[in-house]
């Protein structure tokens, strides 16, 4: 059977930046252990794959190449991107996910293609895990949690840059996942991701993560609208707007590859 592939680099406008995702449309829904494979293959932080239903919108499913994902914002844009490059549908599309129900997906003014996702605002931990603790090269200024990760706040963005966390150690935090955070240089706020129990060592841009970084960082800096860096080796910008019980987050996305897989 040959399926088509796409790879797309979500949250640049530049390729070989941002973070690369294989999307990979279906006419019906293959076998986990068939989708699992396929993004172990690949070896890219997330394959996508989405079938449309009979009403027009699009049930999404995310792999990393070690195991499903609930809830993937990069991959989405990249489907979004491709759904759109081949015609499939018009703007506004409309994902399915069974962890965070709809994410609608508009085009913009400005040409970016813009996700809306549940706000998922992190909590202050009074008392963070000592794993987590020594786990970390630099101290952080305070830790937050959300149901995806935990939320590690310092002081600045060369902080962010530098950090070097003991990878095998978050494996102990499965499962959840790490994000370091710190007020932007030239842009609002800047992170970085970890995630060895989940997907890899660390990943390039993370749009989920924005659900919970950009309420936080709304609330702290006294305005809505941001604009945030993931400070990656491969970086990527998000453009992020908060309101009651949502957070849009917005992105350029540039195509690599389109071709077909047998499997």
């Amino acid at each position: 059977m040959l399926l088509p592939i796409y790879q797309v680099d979500a949250f640049t406008n530049e390729r070989f930046k941002g973070n690369p995702a294989a999307v990979v449309p279906l006419e019906r829904w293959l076998t986990d252990a068939q989708m699992q494979a396929i993004a172990l293959e690949n070896n890219l932080s997330e394959t996508a794959f989405f079938v449309r239903e009979p009403d027009g919108a699009f049930d999404i499913r995310w792999f990393s190449p070690l195991t499903e994902i609930d809830f993937c914002g990069h991959a989405t844009l990249a489907s979004a991107f491709v759904i759109l490059e081949q015609m499939i549908a018009e703007t506004p599309l409309t994902f399915r996910a069974a962890a965070v129900g709809d994410i609608e997906v508009s085009r913009r003014n400005d040409g970016l293609l813009e996700m809306s996702f549940p706000k998922r605002a992190p909590e202050l931990v009074a008392e963070p895990p000592q794993a987590l603790l020594k786990a970390l090269d630099i101290a952080p200024e305070a830790v937050l949690k959300n149901s995806q990760a935990w939320f590690v706040v310092y002081a600045s963005e060369q902080q962010v840059r530098a950090a070097a966390p003991d990878l095998e150690a978050l494996k102990a935090l499965a499962p959840l996942d790490v994000v370091v955070t710190a007020p932007g240089e030239r842009q609002d706020f800047a992170s970085r991701y970890f995630w060895p129990a989940n997907g890899g060592d660390e990943d390039p841009v993370t749009g989920s993560i924005h659900a919970g970084l950009a309420p936080y960082w709304a609330a702290r800096l006294g305005k809505s609208s941001l604009v945030a860096l993931q400070a990656s080796s491969r970086s990527g910008l998000l453009y992020c707007r908060v309101e009651r019980e949502r957070v849009f987050i917005a992105g350029a996305v540039v195509k690599y590859l389109q071709g077909e897989i047998e499997i």
